[in-house]
């Protein structure tokens, strides 16, 4: 499929919008009544820090709702008001993070079901409206809701579109998009939809073994049957259909999923980049090597500012986000990997009630601790991923305040 040919199509169509409907000052307050936060603005406005008895709370600097976030929300609130009466559909989680999509269904918002990981589309008609969600849809799903002449609302970050662009161009140069990311999350699905050929890479050891298997081909005996077998079965499920490695890892472009930790993606880049230029050399690295530049401004703000915060003494760290949050699930990373108690909770009534908490360790399933909060005077680190509404921090913040007073 022609994808740049589709999507030139498709936003010239009247039923297709990425705009928003001019209803924004008629949401605004609606969108602050649900999602803002006096306690929160009062902690920007004070330092990022509060304190409460023996309690101090520390806040990222840079934390929730990010601009593209925003908009999403807006649009899906705004949609909502432009079709009263229409059936509205959104083809995923807006974003990942419970109380905002449990708002979309009060607003009578239906999610399309996904049954053994496979959406369901057969109810969706034409005329219904459908919203794509922030981290997009497949170009195979857009072109389903084209053809059944729905309304289509796409609230794609713009951070989003610009990794499509960028893995557009390698099938368009005939590269392969070597996607950092998360094989079944949304985003990756929806990027690699519109790559030509593509390999997914979940993290640096995964991008090392690809590394290692061009490499193997450089004395031109090239890589072993074993060794093309062991290949083929690690990446059977996370490659383009027709994959052929010696083939298709000879000219290749780095893309990556926007909420993937920001200093690994940059690591990946880096090791093709030295692995291409060692196989080819400099004179034809521009040949077999397509830099990138598709980390998110956002993304890459909020992981800084943890780094910022895990510097300074914390008793613990408390991380906010839904437990499917790419961008959340690294922030947590970070907290770990300085050795200090973390607990990842997508909402504030998984503390309590008295001195627990139940929360998701980084790799792990939904744990209880008790006691939760050691005795005497407490440093308490909090962030929260960019589909955290700043509502859900102050409630986070008071029943912390209160299990202090208790």
């Amino acid at each position: 499929m022609d994808t740049r040919a589709f999507k030139r199509s498709l936003h010239h169509s009247e039923r297709y919008n990425r705009r928003g409907f001019g209803l924004g000052n008629e949401v605004a307050g609606t969108l602050q009544t649900a999602y803002q936060s006096d306690l929160v603005g009062s902690l920007r406005e004070n330092g990022y820090e509060l304190r409460q008895g023996r309690l101090t709370v520390r806040l990222a600097e840079a934390f929730g709702f990010c601009w593209g976030v925003e908009r999403a929300v807006a649009m899906a609130y705004e949609t909502r008001r432009h079709f009263p009466t229409e059936r509205i559909w959104i083809t995923n989680e807006i974003i990942h993070n419970p109380s905002v999509n449990d708002h979309l269904r009060e607003m009578d918002v239906q999610f399309i079901p996904v049954e053994e990981g496979v959406k369901d589309f057969s109810e969706v008609a034409g005329g219904d409206v459908v919203i794509l969600p922030a981290f997009g849809a497949t170009v195979q799903e857009m072109q389903l809701l084209n053809e059944r002449g729905c309304h289509i609302v796409d609230t794609t970050c713009p951070w989003v579109s610009k990794v499509w662009n960028t893995v557009e161009k390698h099938k368009k140069h005939s590269f392969t998009s070597i996607i950092h990311g998360k094989v079944k999350h949304e985003e990756t699905l929806a990027t690699s939809s519109f790559a030509g050929t593509y390999l997914v890479v979940l993290d640096l050891a995964e991008a090392q073994l690809v590394c290692d298997y061009i490499l193997s081909g450089a004395d031109g005996d090239g890589p072993s049957p074993e060794q093309r077998q062991a290949f083929m079965q690690r990446f059977a499920k996370a490659c383009s259909p027709g994959f052929d490695p010696d083939r298709d890892l000879v000219r290749v472009g780095v893309a990556n999923q926007t909420t993937m930790l920001k200093s690994e993606t940059e690591e990946i880049g880096k090791l093709f980049e030295r692995t291409m230029l060692q196989r080819f050399g400099p004179a034809e690295l521009n040949d077999h090597f397509l830099a990138f530049n598709t980390i998110c401004d956002a993304t890459q703000e909020r992981q800084d500012a943890m780094f910022a915060l895990v510097d300074e003494p914390l008793d613990l760290m408390v991380v906010i986000g839904g437990y499917n949050s790419s961008n959340t699930t690294h922030l947590q990373e970070i907290a770990v990997s300085r050795g200090i108690r973390s607990f990842h909770i997508d909402t504030p009534e998984r503390i309590g009630p008295g001195n627990r908490i139940e929360h998701m360790p980084l790799g792990g399933d939904l744990s209880i601790e008790e006691p939760f909060l050691p005795e005497g005077a407490i440093r308490v680190g909090i962030t929260s991923g960019a589909s955290t509404p700043d509502r859900i921090v102050e409630e986070v913040i008071e029943r912390l305040i209160a299990l202090c007073q208790s």
